[in-house]
């Protein structure tokens, strides 16, 4: 099973705001997850991301791979080392 840490789009109609969790890479983007992580909100001023580094972590030890998205988002909030361009 491929695991992957992605986001999973949550709230109103025209107003989304995302969870970061954990889920099998073949399942649909809103389907069942392993595990919540957690939020993700792009429409507040500064933007709001929170996740449990230490879960985090955890799951990229046992071989879960981020989403592009999400490993940028971890990347700047300093869960995830800078990559060198």
């Amino acid at each position: 099973m491929a695991v992957r840490i992605r986001l999973t789009r949550v709230g109103a109609h025209k107003q989304p705001a995302y969870r970061v969790v954990v889920a099998d890479g073949r399942s649909a983007r809103d389907s069942r997850s392993i595990e919540t992580l957690g939020h993700y909100n792009p429409r507040t001023d500064p933007i709001e991301f929170a996740v449990d580094a230490d879960k985090v972590k955890a799951w990229i030890a046992k071989g879960a791979q981020p989403s592009d998205t999400v490993a940028r988002l971890l990347r700047n909030a300093g869960v995830l080392p800078a990559t060198k361009a």
